[in-house]
């Protein structure tokens, strides 16, 4: 079997489950990391015969595919603004539109000329933001905070896997009142409310930690709230604040900010043209 008759072989197998677009995608992922090719190379060596024993590997992440599990998952791995990570199911997988958030961040703090910074990243999952951060601006403290223990492990492996130190908490920021002050404190906390739940694919649901995903219809900004009014107290004066945000609750999510006197609130479109971020400061408490 060469590469395109594998290729064509992944897409049927998974044709109920991802369109076929989506299929060549995910078979584009496992080669990566199978034959280490990115899609050009693929392209190139699609006459080639697949070893056997990398056909084998193949065949082993197809069948686990086929069971509904994301490719993230099933590799152990994936990209985040071009680091890779480990990922498993006690955290969600990065998306792309969190990318958007990083590169916010990092434009932010350039275009004010920041540096020693201290960081924090609530509900740090993965630890995708806060890595790519520290990565990024080097002579910054980065902080990471998350409730499960679990996503803790993963995204301190993280930080060893791209060679970065960040400073982890164990915390709920509903409950937490450290005394660190900072600069910058981004978030993409859990804002799915229970009545989309039944909208999402089945993949998500099935797979991925439901604790960093849903909220409930009666609250849906409660961890918002609860990491602006940690924010009134720990941020530092002109300091931002950068939350990723449900599309459907932007201008609720800016109205609770403006209440709680943030000030430049922005609310931004990601690629998909959806309210996607927002980026806010406090002001010089009195």
């Amino acid at each position: 079997m060469n590469f395109k008759q594998l290729s064509q072989h992944f897409t049927r197998e998974l044709s109920g489950l991802y369109d076929h677009e989506e299929a060549v995608a995910v078979f584009a992922v496992v080669a990566r990391q199978v034959s280490r090719f990115d899609r050009g190379k693929l392209s190139l060596k699609s006459s080639e015969s697949v070893p056997e024993p990398d056909l084998v590997l193949y065949n082993g992440i197809l069948a686990e595919l086929k069971t509904g599990k994301p490719v993230q998952y099933v590799l152990g791995e994936t990209l985040f603004y071009g680091l890779s990570f480990k990922v498993n199911p006690a955290v969600l997988i990065p998306r792309p539109e969190t990318e958007e958030l990083v590169e916010w961040v990092l434009e932010s703090v350039a275009a004010e000329a920041m540096s020693g910074l201290q960081i924090l990243d609530v509900g740090t999952g993965s630890g995708c933001i806060a890595v790519v951060l520290k990565k990024h601006l080097d002579t910054a403290g980065v902080f990471a905070l998350d409730v499960s223990k679990d996503s803790l492990s993963m995204a301190s492996d993280n930080a060893i896997i791209n060679e970065v130190v960040i400073n982890f908490i164990e915390a709920d920021i509903r409950e937490y009142s450290g005394r660190e002050t900072f600069d910058v404190i981004v978030s993409n906390p859990p804002y799915i409310t229970m009545n989309e739940k039944r909208e999402m694919h089945e993949n998500v649901l099935a797979h991925e930690p439901h604790l960093a995903l849903f909220v409930s219809n009666e609250d849906p900004l409660v961890f918002y709230k609860a990491i602006a009014d940690f924010a009134l107290l720990n941020l530092k004066p002109d300091g931002f604040l950068f939350f990723e945000i449900n599309e459907h609750l932007g201008k609720e999510t800016v109205q609770m900010l403006k209440d709680k006197s943030f000030f430049n609130i922005e609310l931004r479109r990601d690629m998909q043209g959806k309210d996607r971020m927002i980026k806010c400061r406090l002001k010089a408490r009195e």
